[in-house]
C-alpha cells in the first residue's frame, strides 16, 4: 500500500470530501510541472529557546498545525500543476498563484538520498533562498539533531514529510511542498497571506486530521494532540486518562490508553 493510501485510507469517498482530500493528496506529493499574490518575508529565525532536543520532538510539537495548513494551500492551488523560478524564487500554481519559496533540499530517486540545500554546493543557489535550511543547520548543530545538521541521508521520499512538518512549523510557513522533477524531488516551504486566510477554525477539521497524522507517523498521540490544539487556540484540562478541549462553544474530548495512544476522538 502506497503512502496516500496509508495517509487517506482505501476506498472511495463520496462528497465534498472526497474533492478536499484529493486535493490535498495533491499537495503532499506534487504534481507533474507545467499571476502574483503578496510576497511575504520566507522567513523567521526559530525560537532560540524552544527546548526540543530531538527530531521526535519536533515532529510531535509541530506535526499538527503544519499538517493542518496542507489543507488550506490545497483549498487555494486546487489541481494545478507546479513550475519553478529560481531567480524569482518562487513557485507557480498558475496565474496569480505565485508563491515566494525557501528550498530546504532536494531527494534523489535514483540514490534514495537526501542533500541539504547549503550542501549542494552545485546548484548555484543563493543564500536568501536557503535562509530556512540554513537556521536548521544551526538549529540541528546546537541541539545534537543529525536530521538537521547531516548534509545527506539515505533515506525513502516519504521521509521528506518529516523535514517538511517540521520546517512548516517552526518557520510558520504557509505550507510545504514536494515538487517532483523526474529524476528527484525539491522540498520547499511557502509562505503568502494568501493561503493563511484560508486558515479554518471548525473543530471537525480536527477530527479528520488527526487521526491522518498519527495513523502516517510515530509519535506520541497525547503530546501531539495537545500541541495541536493550543495552536488552534483551544483550552485544554485533563482528567485521568481524557483529554477535554473547548473553544467558542466547541468541544473535544479524546482518551488515550496507557501507552498515551489514542482510542477514542470526539467532537
Amino acid at each position: 500500500m502506497g503512502f496516500l493510501n496509508k495517509l487517506f485510507g482505501k476506498g472511495t469517498k463520496t462528497g465534498q470530501s472526497t474533492e478536499a482530500e484529493a486535493k490535498v493528496e495533491q499537495v503532499i506529493t506534487g504534481a507533474e510541472p507545467a499571476a502574483k499574490v503578496e510576497q511575504v518575508a520566507p522567513t523567521e529565525k526559530p525560537d532560540d529557546s524552544l527546548p526540543y532536543r530531538t527530531e521526535q520532538e519536533l515532529i510531535e510539537r509541530f506535526g499538527g498545525i503544519a499538517f493542518d495548513k496542507q489543507y488550506d494551500f490545497a483549498t487555494v492551488i486546487g489541481q494545478n500543476n507546479w513550475n519553478i523560478d529560481m531567480t524569482k524564487e518562487e513557485i507557480s500554481f498558475g496565474p496569480n498563484l505565485d508563491f515566494p519559496i525557501q528550498v530546504l533540499g532536494t531527494f534523489s530517486h535514483s540514490s534514495a538520498t537526501w542533500l541539504w540545500a547549503w550542501a549542494n554546493t552545485k546548484s548555484g543557489l543563493s543564500e536568501h533562498i536557503m535562509q530556512q535550511a540554513l537556521q536548521l543547520k544551526k538549529y540541528g548543530e546546537d541541539q545534537g539533531i543529525d536530521l538537521l545538521s547531516r548534509s545527506s541521508f539515505d533515506f525513502s521520499k516519504d521521509e521528506l514529510h518529516r523535514i517538511g512538518l517540521i520546517a512548516s512549523g517552526m518557520f510558520d510557513a504557509s505550507a510545504y511542498y514536494i515538487a517532483d522533477y523526474g529524476q528527484g524531488a525539491m522540498l520547499v516551504t511557502i509562505k503568502s497571506d494568501l493561503i493563511d486566510r484560508q486558515r479554518q477554525d471548525d473543530h471537525l477539521r480536527i477530527m479528520s486530521v488527526f487521526p491522518k497524522l498519527i495513523s502516517q507517523f510515530e509519535m506520541d498521540h497525547k503530546i501531539v494532540l495537545q500541541q495541536y490544539l493550543n495552536e488552534k487556540g483551544y483550552k485544554i484540562s485533563e482528567q485521568g486518562s481524557r483529554l477535554t478541549a473547548t473553544k467558542g462553544g466547541n468541544t473535544i474530548t479524546a482518551d488515550f490508553d496507557e501507552l498515551s495512544r489514542l482510542s477514542n476522538l470526539n467532537g
